[in-house]
């Protein structure tokens, strides 16, 4: 059974036991635990599995000791993409709610869709930035490069551009150009300032209140020259100029695709570094997209057209920008994942170190199970229908890996008995945790 796939995981196994230094034998088990255990209601539960050898107290320690180099680790997931043509990649932050957890420090209050506090949809909690390469469809497997904690004051857009800046370097410049997609919460000008002078492009979806301006006329004036030109308001129809460019055709899921783009737009920027400065403000010229489509596969919303923002160094290919964005929801199946499956936001840890540790284990994991697609046989339950190599899913390659595992080999050595701990003096009583109020940031 020694074929290319075996070895690679072999040597991506290896390759994170070596990186990894303080508590390596502790963390490399419980990646194969993750792997292994049928269902997982805390991470304490993963001293049950069968080839864990230690005891459930060295797997906090590992969390709140362990040592993870985190530059190592990203070039060690970066050398593993996806092999498709294309080359998307997505930025989105996950947030991990911590809504109880006084005793942990740099809480934030994030937007949740589905949790609420006091009637509104925030949350308490950490929040995490995360890069992953799309596959050339939507599918239920990506490629996480870079994961990132998102402190409270940091600014996600400036957050997203490091993301980026540090990973061109890996991927090589023989590969196709690089397109990167973003959702509603970024700010398309701060992207374009951050990214300026790399060879990218991104794609942000717009709400539709939003407005952009033309360049003004050529031609002298009586006063300070115009910087803004005509108006354009994504909700008035009547300020729209004819189209620059349009495009449509017919799909399979989705019927009648229509695009529409306007070039050389720009927008005012409302929140940006200079702001009081008695500077101008930045301008970054792009492409507004329209996208409309006939039906959508789950009507499960209400259809309405989606405004996007182009800026690269070169014009959009409407054939190609509609799909980009649709392989962008792939990343929302990651999240799923990750936290229903492999409990990436279940653990209640105090230090935010130690949710760093555990989310790059769970990176790890979910890495171990897409390159063992192709070495695993589907074992499905008796009511799922058969799914052939190239179509298992993440939760069916999970399922069958625990009959990978023994080929694979252990990699952590035996545990070394220590003794019997002597335990807290008598007469001694522990003060209590510091608290840590979550940040509130003002306007």
């Amino acid at each position: 059974m020694n074929t290319p796939a075996l070895e690679r995981l072999r040597a991506f196994r290896h390759a994170i036991y070596t990186t990894c230094g303080c508590r390596r034998d502790a963390l490399v088990e419980i990646i194969d635990a993750l792997l292994t255990t049928p269902v997982i209601e805390h991470p304490v539960h993963l001293s049950l599995a069968p080839g864990f050898q230690r005891t459930w107290g060295s797997i906090y320690d590992a969390l709140n000791a362990g040592t993870m180099p985190l530059s190592r680790l990203e070039h060690l997931v970066a050398a593993q993409p996806l092999e498709t043509p294309t080359a998307w990649y997505a930025v989105d932050a996950s947030v991990w709610p911590r809504c109880d957890a006084e005793t942990s420090p740099e809480r934030g209050y994030y937007h949740h869709h589905t949790r609420q506090s006091n009637g509104q949809p925030i949350v308490a909690g950490w929040n995490y930035s995360w890069l992953v390469q799309l596959p050339e469809r939507c599918s239920s497997w990506t490629a996480p490069l870079r994961v990132r904690r998102i402190r409270p004051g940091e600014n996600v857009n400036q957050v997203a551009a490091e993301q980026i800046r540090s990973f061109l370097p890996q991927r090589g410049s023989y590969q196709p150009h690089p397109i990167f997609t973003f959702d509603a919460g970024y700010e398309p000008v701060q992207l374009g300032v951050a990214l300026a002078g790399l060879d990218v492009s991104i794609l942000v979806r717009l709400r539709s209140g939003r407005c952009f301006y033309a360049d003004p006329p050529a031609g002298p004036t009586g006063g300070r020259p115009r910087r803004h030109g005509t108006k354009f308001v994504c909700e008035d129809p009547t300020s729209w100029p004819k189209p620059t460019k349009e495009w449509r055709t017919a799909d399979a899921d989705y019927g009648q695709v229509r695009l529409q783009c306007w070039s050389g737009l720009h927008s005012i920027p409302q929140i940006h570094a200079k702001r009081g400065t008695r500077q101008a403000r930045p301008i970054v010229r792009g492409t507004l997209i329209r996208l409309e489509v006939e039906r959508l596969p789950k009507p499960t919303k209400v259809l309405v057209p989606l405004w996007l923002w182009w800026w690269g160094p070169d014009a959009p290919d409407l054939a190609t920008i509609w799909r980009v964005y649709v392989a962008r929801f792939s990343i929302e199946h990651t999240f799923r994942f990750c936290k229903q499956v492999l409990k990436w936001t279940t653990p209640k840890l105090r230090l935010p170190e130690a949710a760093d540790r555990w989310t790059w284990l769970v990176i790890l994991a979910y890495v171990h199970l897409r390159l063992a697609r192709p070495l695993v046989v589907d074992h499905r339950l008796p009511w799922q229908i058969p799914l052939p190599t190239e179509k298992l899913t993440p939760a069916r390659v999970r399922r069958a890996f625990s009959h990978l595992l023994p080929t694979l080999g252990r990699l952590a050595s035996a545990p070394k008995p220590s003794g019997r701990s002597p335990g807290r003096p008598k007469g001694r009583r522990s003060k209590p945790a510091n608290r840590f109020p979550a940040i509130k940031l003002t306007a």
